[in-house]
């Protein structure tokens, strides 16, 4: 049985910057196991945040591949990669990016919803896991009604909804203070070892990398340790 939910093999990625090519990666090779948690450091500009949109196909490679869940992202079209990024992988950002005009059980949903699921069965599982992440109180309330770490959780649990394989997170507790980025640490380390998802984190923070059980080292657009 093949436990990898992710592979790249030599990626590049190269920008034209007023005339100038810009080589942001240079050939990464980097596996994700099913259940894995790892965490990718380096300086700004290193192309952390690159890799973590071509691994998601959020933008295409210049070179090389990525194969998510089998699948080679490369090979399939406009259409099927966004069902398998719907499918197969959550996102969760620095900045929530929750939809300020929905409520927090509407913003959570919307993936299902999105996915072909019913309103209502959409309604019953967003409002479970809304539950476990702790904002049960808070599912009829906009995100501007929320804290920072309440409107982070809300992002944890929209990442979780449609039970993807693998989620991609950059930066996730960039924008909250000390206590409050552990706790949404300590919530996405819970939610590894009950639904056996994988996570990948974007994060500078020593300490709470050192936590997710793997740590990778990007430095001038290489994986370097």
């Amino acid at each position: 049985m093949n436990n990898t939910i992710l592979t790249c093999r030599q990626l590049t990625k190269r920008y034209d910057q007023g005339g100038l090519d810009v080589d942001v990666l240079k050939g990464v090779d980097l596996s994700i196991q099913v259940g894995e948690r790892v965490a990718i450091m380096g300086a700004s500009g290193s192309g952390k945040s690159t890799l973590l949109h071509l691994l998601g196909g959020l933008d295409k490679a210049t070179s090389g591949e990525v194969i998510l869940s089998g699948i080679n992202l490369n090979k399939v079209s406009a259409i099927k990669l966004a069902k398998l990024r719907n499918r197969s992988l959550g996102f969760i950002y620095q900045s929530h990016h929750l939809l300020g005009e929905f409520t927090v059980l509407e913003n959570v949903a919307m993936p299902l919803l999105i996915a072909g699921e019913s309103i209502k069965q959409a309604t019953i599982r967003a409002t479970e896991l809304l539950k476990r992440v702790g904002l049960g109180h808070r599912i009829e309330h906009k995100p501007g009604e929320l804290s920072g770490g309440e409107r982070q959780r809300a992002a944890v649990a929209r990442a979780l909804i449609n039970k993807p394989g693998l989620v991609l997170a950059d930066e996730p507790t960039g924008n909250l203070d000390s206590k409050t980025a552990d706790q949404i640490y300590q919530l996405m380390l819970e939610l590894n070892q009950e639904l056996q998802v994988s996570f990948l984190v974007v994060t500078h923070d020593h300490e709470l990398a050192a936590r997710l059980g793997k740590v990778l080292h990007m430095e001038d657009g290489l994986i370097v340790g």
